[in-house]
């Protein structure tokens, strides 16, 4: 039986998640399954992944086939790096925003900036 580690679709219609099991290649795509490994949900910003990675390197090591998609994810979650040796990807972490320049945020104490503002609204009317 030749064991594949594949996306299995769950959700409704037009909002997809997904849940990643080994399964026999020949059964399909959301038929039976030997074991679930974890989950993947790309609508959330960012794309959740949660692979249990003793599991699927233990697959792995039993000669399962990881599709194209699956084999992103263990890469992501660091499960492939532990198969295969290497050494694991640092974790994406989102960029925060940069913070303003603290000079730009200080504002005169009498007020000169709001003179400033309604100069030039004054002279837009004219």
């Amino acid at each position: 039986m030749a064991v594949k580690l594949r996306l299995m679709r769950m959700g409704k219609k037009k909002q997809p998640t997904y849940r990643v099991v080994a399964a026999d290649s020949r059964s399909p795509r959301d038929g039976r399954f030997i074991e679930v490994l974890g989950f993947y949900n790309p609508r959330s910003e960012p794309s959740v992944i949660d692979i249990d990675n003793e599991k699927a390197v233990g697959w792995l090591k039993n000669g399962a086939r990881p599709t194209e998609r699956v084999q992103k994810l263990l890469t992501v979650s660091g499960a492939w790096s532990e198969f295969t040796g290497e050494a694991a990807p640092e974790p994406y972490l989102a960029p925060t925003p940069a913070a303003a320049p603290a000079a730009a945020i200080v504002a005169d104490d009498d007020g000169a900036e709001d003179a400033a503002e309604s100069d030039t609204a004054a002279s837009e009317e004219e």
